[in-house]
């Protein structure tokens, strides 16, 4: 994914955390706790202490935060005229929630189960009869409850905003509002340690301390977000938003819809202890893999030590041949070499092959 950003001045890009987002955050790892394993303690504690009738409405429109992360988290994004940054609290960016148009409201809020034009300018689901007829086609093989919220917000959407808000609220004092107390002084720690990186070495500095998954290229203009997904982004006269998040880890989301503030939602925090591999390094790993000869040649390699020749003896294959698909894997990073006298000695790395199934959910989830 990438952003255009030639022309950006650095006082047009800011650091700020959004209780709103955070809150879209929590909501999301209570209902896929199996994407945050670090949060499991707490999303246990807090599905244990529920009260039943918000659960069930926390179900009741949980395409907005399970499949992945609504715009609709980040209204400030979506006001036109901006930029606009995110509220202090959560009842200010409810408010800028209530700014946003209808159109704008049905849209983001039906982005997962109606095919809407995204980056591109296209015309309002309340608007248009086929992309209603779509969008209630596509809500119906979500299951029926997912259909009756479709139609009643394609129908009143008034109404559902006010349901939302209410329903946000409600969360709010349910457990939101404890979880925010403790974690906006790390976000705003971390939003002031950005800033300051900006103001005194510059963009790419800041955003390399964002994500490894960030890469800036200054003199091309262009921010590039390693992601399995294709998009794009363009700055001109607006600004660039970053918002950090606690909870959100492994997550990695860029807001890039058409006529909205380009907005990279980043985790603070993040337990890993080195940056994973690029999404082009993961494919290649995974491709050099799929051959049934170096799956053969790995089952040798992660046991012990083997030249050339002696695997070409065990394979009854030719030396050429053994040493084009060990190149493949030493290419991939999943072997080692190392000389003993004028022998070559190749070994599987066996904790680079471990960790593929991590890198893999990683980058699917990033």
């Amino acid at each position: 994914m990438s952003i255009d950003i030639a022309g950006l001045r650095p006082e047009r890009v800011a650091v700020v955390p959004s209780p709103l987002a955070e809150l879209g955050m929590a909501l999301h790892a209570l209902s896929e706790p199996s994407h945050h394993p670090g949060l499991q303690g707490w999303v246990t504690s807090v599905t244990a202490g529920l009260d039943p009738h918000l659960a069930d409405r926390m179900c009741e429109a949980d395409f907005l935060w399970r499949t992945t992360f609504s715009d609709l988290f980040l209204p400030c994004a979506g006001i036109p005229g901006g930029p606009t940054l995110p509220g202090a609290t959560l009842a200010e960016e409810l408010d800028l929630l209530d700014k946003l148009t209808d159109e704008q409201f049905a849209d983001a809020a039906l982005e997962f189960t109606c095919a809407l034009p995204y980056t591109t300018p296209g015309p309002s689901v309340l608007d248009d009869a086929e992309l209603r007829r779509r969008a209630l086609e596509l809500a119906a093989a979500r299951g029926p409850q997912q259909l009756r919220f479709s139609k009643r917000l394609l129908d009143d959407p008034p109404r559902i905003r006010a349901w939302l808000r209410q329903f946000l609220e409600d969360c709010d004092e349910a457990f939101f509002a404890d979880v925010w107390h403790r974690l906006r002084h790390q976000l705003a720690a971390d939003a002031r340690h950005k800033t300051d990186l900006l103001r005194h070495k510059g963009l790419a500095e800041a955003l390399t301390a964002v994500s490894a998954a960030v890469k800036v290229d200054e003199d091309g203009g262009r921010i590039t977000i390693d992601k399995l997904r294709q998009g794009h982004s363009v700055i001109r006269d607006r600004s660039l938003l970053l918002v950090p998040t606690s909870l959100g880890w492994p997550h990695l989301m860029v807001l890039h819809r058409h006529g909205w503030q380009p907005v990279v939602h980043y985790p603070v925090g993040s337990p890993e202890l080195s940056a994973p591999p690029a999404v082009d390094q993961l494919i290649l790993r995974m491709t050099a893999l799929s051959h049934p000869v170096r799956m053969q040649l790995c089952r040798n390699l992660a046991r012990s030590t083997y030249t050339t020749s002696e695997l070409v003896q065990i394979h009854g294959m030719t030396a050429p041949e053994i040493s084009r698909h060990l190149s493949v894997l030493k290419k991939a990073g999943l072997i080692t070499t190392r000389r003993r006298g004028r022998y070559v000695l190749h070994q599987l790395d066996v904790t680079a092959v471990a960790r593929l199934g991590s890198d893999f959910l990683e980058a699917l989830l990033r």
